[in-house]
């Protein structure tokens, strides 16, 4: 019983997924988002438009994606479909020997 509950509180946290993209304004930004909530309507998705001075991909737009299951290689192609590049951002940990 206790390894169930264990089990069903794993199953139950959300994942978050972030990608990189070069949508460059706010109308983009819904537009897009309108198309992803649709195709994933139980998600949290949001975008972060304020790194969009530089040429993609050091100015760029994050894409925050949060449920229990997230499907990257369809947000991604939802994304380029509507003309813009997509990637996931990569989790760069740093190690260090202690």
């Amino acid at each position: 019983m206790i390894k169930e509950n264990i089990l069903n509180e794993i199953s139950q946290e959300s994942l978050v997924e972030v990608f990189t993209t070069n949508i460059q304004c706010k109308v983009q930004a819904e537009t897009t988002l309108k198309k992803l909530q649709t195709a994933f309507p139980e998600s949290k998705i949001n975008f972060d438009i304020n790194e969009t001075e530089l040429p993609y991909p050091a100015g760029h737009t994050i894409l925050r994606v949060e449920n229990h299951t997230i499907n990257a290689e369809e947000i991604i192609r939802i994304v380029n479909l509507s003309g813009f590049r997509c990637d996931i951002l990569e989790d760069k940990k740093r190690c260090t020997d202690n």
